[in-house]
């Protein structure tokens, strides 16, 4: 789809939008990999990024490369860039929404998947509420939504840790935890690690849960070599992926 055309669709959505009182903050996903945008992500998100000039987010040239697979007729030189990551201080996010305080509408895009969900944008989303602006969440992939729908496990309670202790000792300490918590609650457990240290993950999981326990690994969701896979601590000892340097994320339940 050629920018002019999405320019003519989208002229009476920003004469619509130019009457609302308060801006809106867009919650913009991205692929979770180097996967074609329109597989994945619905064309109304392309004319929304196109009619903004101002972007909150994690990684500026890895919102540059985004935007130009959106359109490959955007001038990154008119857009303004906040970089917001685990570095920027509270006082910094905060001054990040002046644009919105003039009435411009802004944009947040994260690394891989939907912004503010296991992501700094949280914490502007946050303040945007705080300020009354409205925020839209745009469609797009979830991992953690995604695994969670394939594994098989409990989707109605279930809780995701992010990143779990990096020494040994603790991090089997949390998996234990979140054993009891599946078979006490009946709560499906979600976490991932860096894409380096899968494989040792793998083997904690493995040393430390129970044999009947059931975990999932899901890896490269979306991606054309995808893979999610239940089986029980017991046998996935017999069979174990090669999970090195792909993006995964771990799913426990009984």
């Amino acid at each position: 789809m050629n920018g002019k055309f999405l320019r003519k669709n989208w002229k009476n959505y920003n004469q619509h939008n130019n009457n609302n009182i308060m801006p809106t903050l867009y919650l913009i996903p991205t692929t979770l990999g180097e996967t074609a945008l329109d597989t994945i992500l619905p064309a109304q998100n392309d004319q929304i990024v196109i009619s903004l000039k101002y972007f909150i987010v994690e990684n500026i040239r890895t919102a540059r490369r985004f935007l130009k697979k959106v359109n490959r007729e955007i001038n990154i030189d008119e857009l303004t860039f906040f970089e917001l990551n685990q570095h920027t201080s509270p006082e910094e996010i905060s001054t990040f929404l002046k644009p919105m305080q003039e009435g411009q509408d802004m944009g947040v895009i994260s690394e891989a998947g939907c912004p503010a969900v296991a992501d700094p944008g949280a914490d502007v989303v946050a303040i945007a509420q705080q300020r009354n602006y409205v925020v839209k969440p745009l469609v797009g992939p979830s991992s953690i939504l995604l695994s969670l729908m394939a594994s098989g496990f409990n989707g109605q309670s279930f809780t995701f840790h992010g990143y779990l202790p990096i020494q040994q000792s603790d991090r089997a300490k949390m998996l234990k935890k979140m054993e009891v918590q599946i078979y006490n609650n009946n709560q499906t457990q979600l976490f991932i690690e860096t894409p380096y240290r899968n494989m040792k993950m793998l083997e904690d999981i493995l040393t430390v849960c129970m044999p009947d326990t059931k975990l999932c690994i899901a890896v490269d969701i979306t991606l054309e070599t995808e893979f999610i896979k239940t089986k029980t601590v017991k046998e996935w000892k017999s069979q174990k992926p090669d999970l090195n340097k792909r993006p995964c994320i771990f799913l426990l339940y009984k």
